[in-house]
């Protein structure tokens, strides 16, 4: 199989079927609300069922918003991660990161407003997959995300592009560059923001099925 840019392959991917009923439009469970901030936290390096059972837990404890964990007791929260991987250093990060959000803008919406890539990058713990996600799904921004699935997929159809920026770049180009035709594709002009987020979900559940 030759795919010669994104807007191919993403053509590709839809041709195959993913995403066509996925539990929320953007593919992120509860995408645009806070608790994808979290999220992005505790699914790094963490398979997603297990994330989201502790965040199910917050929920039932009634403790998962940003307020609630921006005052948690730092022992108390690391209770309630102790099956997750790297549960305490997710526990702190988690807490400041909230601390951080009010201090700095007072609320989640001003927060998804007014955050840039910049600011989420200067966080603990926060790298580019993590920083894209909140944007793409938390904050409902026009970022790509770009991850281990991406890589390893693009590897598979003979692309060598190794950085973070330079996998984000080409998913994007193809996209930018075609989007009329994408618009086609859909039969409506769809957002750039819920067109990223399918796109990165249709990358993310090929790759599963393909067990890369």
């Amino acid at each position: 199989m030759k795919i010669q840019n994104s807007y191919e392959l993403l053509v590709f991917l839809k041709s195959l079927g993913y995403l066509k009923n996925p539990p929320h439009p953007l593919w992120w469970p509860n995408a645009g609300s806070f608790e994808v901030v979290v999220g992005a936290i505790f699914v790094q390096n963490t398979k997603w069922e297990q994330a989201f059972k502790v965040l199910n837990r917050l929920r039932d404890k009634g403790i998962l918003s940003l307020e609630a964990l921006a005052n948690i007791p730092y022992k108390d929260l690391e209770v309630l991660m102790s099956d997750l991987g790297f549960f305490r250093q997710k526990a702190q990060r988690s807490i400041l990161i909230c601390q951080n959000i009010l201090e700095d803008f007072g609320s989640f919406e001003e927060f998804c407003k007014s955050v840039t890539r910049e600011w989420l990058l200067a966080q603990k713990g926060i790298g580019n997959e993590s920083c894209d996600s909140i944007l793409c799904y938390g904050a409902l921004q026009d970022e790509m995300v770009a991850d281990k699935y991406t890589y390893k997929l693009l590897k598979s159809l003979g692309y060598e592009l190794e950085g973070y920026e330079e996998i984000k770049e080409w998913l994007k180009e193809g996209i930018l560059e075609n989007f009329s035709k994408v618009c086609e594709l859909y039969g409506y002009e769809i957002p750039l923001n819920t067109l990223y987020a399918r796109f990165h979900g249709k990358i993310v559940e090929y790759c599963k099925t393909q067990k890369f």
